[in-house]
């Protein structure tokens, strides 16, 4: 089974404006000449975790990890001003042009994966191949799901924390009563929404528990940028019109593609992930048997890094042919 590459350092750290006063960190690690890949972090509003890098060889990729508006290391933090979709899409090809790529990979998971196959569907000629892991279509049905009560029948226990910010009259739209707080003024109640919407994140998120990604969701700065900006997306269905991913998935036509997704996963069902493979048959669909949605249990981890180094093969094939 495949574990984890050794820890590494970046080589390069870049703030990048992006306008409406946003700054986004980026940072470089692995090998400077290597096959530019972009690490495409989840939430909305997550940012990047130290095993980020881990998952690609150093000495095959140019590895550019990127923390999205608000959230991470970039400023201003929590801030949902011009904070959609769109905005990332194009974010990353600022970061893109700034770092003086033609084209690179994407590997995103969660969220990640929502906003790399949007870029993907935006700009197919910039894209070599993608690895995509707990796909999220951001459907109405998998907002319900998870927001208003379809995961709640297997973590009734959890759920009762989740609920408990909220006032009994306000539970029929769970969504828009927290989003309704996550936007006032009131920042103690704010921070105690934040806290229970992360945390329920975080513990339906892996088939066993796990303190460590329970306690990275739980931190104040990672929480309150999460449910903040999960909720503003969230509300306005991820500023995407109804089933686009899968309606314009024909644009990815030709790009390699790899997804996995856990059996059990009860963040991100895996009928997401059925729907996309059905719509781009050229993504091989690899379901890891004893795994949830988290990208760091060890059947995910193996199935990732087995596809990074795939892919890293297939580029390298294609490279040599053509010299």
């Amino acid at each position: 089974m495949h574990i984890y590459y050794p820890e590494i350092k970046p080589f390069q750290r870049h703030q990048v404006p992006v306008g409406g006063g946003h700054e986004l960190y980026v940072d470089e690690s692995g090998s400077p000449d290597g096959i530019p890949i972009l690490f495409v972090h989840g939430g909305p509003g997550a940012g990047c975790g130290k095993y980020d890098r881990r998952y690609f060889d150093p000495d095959s990729y140019r590895i550019i990890l990127f923390d999205q508006r608000g959230c991470g290391r970039s400023t201003p933090h929590a801030s949902l001003e011009q904070n959609h979709t769109q905005a990332l899409v194009e974010d990353m090809e600022v970061i893109r042009q700034y770092l003086g790529v033609e084209k690179w990979a994407l590997f995103g998971g969660s969220w990640g994966s929502t906003l790399s196959l949007v870029y993907a569907e935006t700009h197919p000629e910039r894209v070599l191949g993608m690895i995509l892991r707990g796909i999220f279509l951001v459907r109405p049905q998998d907002l319900e799901w998870f927001y208003q009560g379809g995961a709640a029948h297997v973590f009734p226990d959890y759920w009762q924390d989740f609920l408990h910010p909220i006032d009994s009259s306000r539970r029929d739209d769970l969504l828009s009563a927290y989003h309704e707080i996550l936007t006032g003024d009131n920042d103690l109640l704010k921070m105690s929404a934040a806290k229970a919407w992360s945390m329920w994140e975080g513990r339906c998120a892996t088939l066993r528990p796990s303190h460590e990604v329970v306690e990275s969701f739980s931190k104040p700065h990672r929480a309150l940028s999460l449910a903040c900006i999960e909720a503003h997306y969230f509300i306005n269905q991820a500023f995407l019109e109804p089933d686009q991913i899968v309606r314009d998935a024909h644009r990815l036509s030709g790009i390699p593609g790899t997804i996995v997704h856990g059996r059990y996963d009860m963040v991100c069902p895996l009928d997401n992930a059925f729907a996309l493979q059905k719509a781009w048959p050229e993504a091989e669909l690899q379901i890891v048997r004893e795994a949830g949605h988290s990208a760091s249990e060890p059947g995910t981890v193996d199935a990732l890094i087995r596809a990074t180094d795939a892919l890293a093969r297939e580029i390298l094939h294609e490279e040599d042919n053509l010299a």
